[in-house]
């Protein structure tokens, strides 16, 4: 992928983040952080909502069932690695409920929140 392809999908990717969390906020959660990166992944959003903590994986894709699909099982390790360093960092959130969901931004349609997406 040369520059300006990289530049623009990493923009189409901040804009999903943005949508992602503002869907999420409608829906009574509290955002705790954006882009979070360790040196063993990243989780595009991470949430609270209750006693629940949610790593959230944003996906934008032209059309849902491509986005849906696009959290592979590496992926997903990466995910589940960051979310426990998250976990370690905020002794605050000891006790919360774990989840993994993922939230898919099509064009032209309502973003789709797929609520405990997978289990590790």
């Amino acid at each position: 992928m040369n520059n300006p392809d990289r530049r623009r999908a990493n923009r189409r990717g901040r804009h999903a983040e943005t949508v992602a969390a503002g869907l999420l906020r409608l829906k009574g959660y509290r955002i705790l952080a954006r882009g979070y990166r360790t040196p063993v992944g990243e989780i595009d959003v991470i949430a609270t909502r209750g006693r629940v903590v949610a790593f959230i994986e944003v996906k934008a894709r032209d059309n849902l069932d491509t986005a849906l699909a696009a959290v592979g099982p590496k992926q997903r390790i990466r995910i589940q690695r960051a979310a426990e360093q998250f976990m370690a960092m905020h002794a605050g959130l000891q006790g919360h409920d774990l989840r993994f969901d993922v939230v898919a931004v099509v064009p032209g349609k309502l973003p789709r929140h797929v609520v405990d997406a997978w289990r590790p």
